[in-house]
């Protein structure tokens, strides 16, 4: 089966959780024209499903060149749990998380293999995952894991989570772990490895020095230790480190205001200790504009900033508004990090 597509390479759309809106969402971005040049992985008579009340046509093609006008192209791997159609939607269920991370092993599959510029995931369950009998807790996890070569037991590929929109950047040292876990886990290795891949991150898209803002993990940045003494033992060394090896990083700052300063153009991302912190400012902005873009992987990944929505699934009511701008952000990234002199 061949994937190239006239023009380069297509990105590669993963289909979710069946049982979400992404099937819903990709069906609706394409009928909106906004998957031109892209490929989706995942179940035909699903997205067939999601797409009954649009105009857009679902197939299978051998070649992607050869898919007729106004035609969704969807490749469906092999292995498949069987009946995904006939499952109601907006209920965790074991067969739908393991259709989910099928249809991430293949695109990452199809990337390593050249056949494809970039992922875009659709949003899957954390629940039916582990269902499935997956051990990762989301997407970023399964991703590392797919992404690290060699032998089992080599070394997990460094990565972070990133969300974005137009007006604000931020970078995550910790994600999906329980609030307390999460502390604990704020060292100042973490700290500094989460700087490096955020500037070169940056520096792949054409960034060469970007400017890094670091939040603090205490109210008012611990206020000199009267409130947490993690700035002055741990983020603040690791700042410093940072430095030392030429980063344009500063802070620890009061994570109640370096938002604001950064959304104002005074830094051009922030780096924020935990999945809350960092989060609740770029969704605050709006969901339909922010886009999770993963760094440290070889290959782009971007997805929606938003969940399965199982509350509106099935009801033809989501919006592919947050899906576009993954897809066009994975464009602009690839575009960015040809157009490298890294490249």
């Amino acid at each position: 089966m061949s994937l190239s597509a006239p023009g380069g390479q297509p990105v590669l759309v993963t289909m979710g959780d069946a049982a979400g809106i992404g099937p819903e969402i990709i069906v609706k971005a394409f009928d909106q024209g906004a998957l031109r040049g892209c490929v989706v992985i995942g179940d035909v008579d699903v997205l067939r499903r999601a797409g009954s009340r649009l105009s857009a046509r679902i197939d299978t093609p051998a070649d992607l060149p050869d898919v007729p006008p106004g035609c969704l192209p969807v490749l469906q791997p092999d292995d498949l749990p069987a009946g995904l159609h006939g499952l109601p939607p907006g209920l965790i269920d074991g067969r739908n998380g393991a259709a989910a991370a099928r249809c991430i092993e293949a695109a990452v599959r199809w990337l390593q293999a050249g056949q494809g510029a970039a992922i875009v995931t659709a949003p899957i369950h954390k629940e039916a995952l582990a269902a499935a009998g997956l051990p990762y807790p989301g997407h970023t996890e399964m991703l590392q894991a797919l992404a690290t070569s060699g032998a089992a037991g080599a070394t997990l590929q460094p990565v972070r989570m990133m969300l974005a929109n137009e007006e604000l950047r931020v970078v995550l040292v910790t994600i999906h772990m329980s609030l307390r876990r999460a502390i604990d886990a704020v060292t100042f290795d973490a700290v500094l490895q989460t700087l490096r891949i955020a500037h070169l991150a940056a520096s792949a898209w054409g960034q060469s020095r970007p400017r890094m803002a670091v939040a603090g993990l205490n109210p008012h940045a611990g206020e000199g230790g009267l409130f947490g003494d993690e700035e002055l033992n741990i983020i603040g060394p690791a700042v410093q480190a940072a430095r030392a090896e030429g980063l344009d990083a500063s802070g620890p700052y009061a994570p109640d205001t370096v938002f604001m300063r950064a959304r104002r153009g005074e830094f051009d991302l922030v780096v924020a200790m935990t999945h809350d912190h960092g989060l609740i400012p770029v969704k605050y902005l709006g969901v339909e504009q922010g886009v999770n873009v993963t760094l440290g992987l070889p290959f782009v990944r971007t997805s929606p900033d938003h969940g399965t929505a199982f509350d509106i699934a099935g009801q033809g009511l989501a919006d592919p508004s947050s899906l576009v701008a993954a897809v066009q952000m994975a464009r602009r990234l690839v575009a960015a990090e040809s157009a490298s002199p890294a490249a």
